[in-house]
């Protein structure tokens, strides 16, 4: 099972980059996101707005995979996410300036559907690159 949940959940990266319509194809109505910002409804219609809260702030936003692993229900990859802060993100107006991120996802996948996600990232150096903190050292 876990080449097909692989195959899921390398899909999810395509909804952070504009194309929503995927959510409703592989999120399961009651996914739990354990690691979205407040407000952030289960199901498709919560990763909708998270990503299109990215999508306002960088709407060239490119997320690539760098790896996948699978085992059983569970499925984890790493990724990195690249952009240009043209619009509007978490109150910061555009700077234009290039955001580079790094981070990992892990899935809970069942019957084709992800039911669960979590996801680390370095949300401190995106707030950094668009000067809304300073650089760290």
């Amino acid at each position: 099972m876990s080449e097909e949940n692989k195959a899921v959940v390398r899909r999810w990266n395509r909804i952070f980059e504009g194309d929503l319509g995927v959510a409703d194809e592989i999120i399961a109505p009651n996914c739990v996101y354990h690691d979205a910002p407040p407000g952030i409804p289960a199901g498709p219609e919560g990763v909708k707005a998270w990503a299109s809260e990215f999508q306002a702030g960088f709407p060239d936003i490119k997320v690539t995979e760098e790896e996948t692993y699978g085992e059983g229900d569970l499925a984890v990859n790493r990724f990195v996410a690249t952009g240009t802060h043209t619009g509007t993100f978490a109150g910061v107006p555009p700077t234009g300036n290039p955001v580079r991120v790094t981070g990992i996802q892990f899935y809970r996948v069942s019957g084709g559907k992800i039911t669960e996600h979590w996801v680390n990232f370095d949300a401190m150096a995106i707030m950094a690159q668009i000067g809304a903190i300073p650089e760290q050292g």
